[in-house]
């Protein structure tokens, strides 16, 4: 019993310090709310796609936890061969534990029907 509520309590503790980085690195393109840029599915005149949501009516949720650490700690080519994005990579600026902390911010905020998709990605 008290691991479990260990547990809980570390989670709960790990979605707080990822909303907190989130909304340092993140928000200003993905949006405080997450509801990413406007347009975020129409390329740019530079052939960029704006910023997509983080939250259910974005497609986040269709990864699973490697490619979402991949993609935040590399970058898009990390998992997409000569993708070009004007997402930066996170390494050495978050730490491995940050990027985690942040995406379990991201996943806290799906609806039950999203997370048991994103879980069911990290089964394949």
């Amino acid at each position: 019993m008290a691991a479990a509520v260990l547990a809980t309590t570390q989670h709960a503790l790990a979605e707080d310090h990822g909303r907190a980085l989130y909304m340092e690195h993140c928000a200003s393109c993905h949006g405080a709310n997450l509801e990413g840029q406007p347009n975020w599915k129409t390329r740019q005149p530079d052939g960029l796609l704006p910023a997509p949501p983080h939250d259910a009516s974005g497609h986040t949720w269709h990864h699973s936890d490697e490619q979402l650490f991949l993609i935040t700690k590399k970058g898009v080519a990390a998992i997409v061969k000569n993708y070009w994005s004007a997402m930066p990579a996170f390494e050495g600026v978050l730490s491995d534990d940050e990027i985690r902390d942040v995406l379990a911010f991201i996943k806290s905020t799906w609806p039950q029907q999203e997370r048991e998709f994103q879980e069911g990605r990290n089964r394949q």
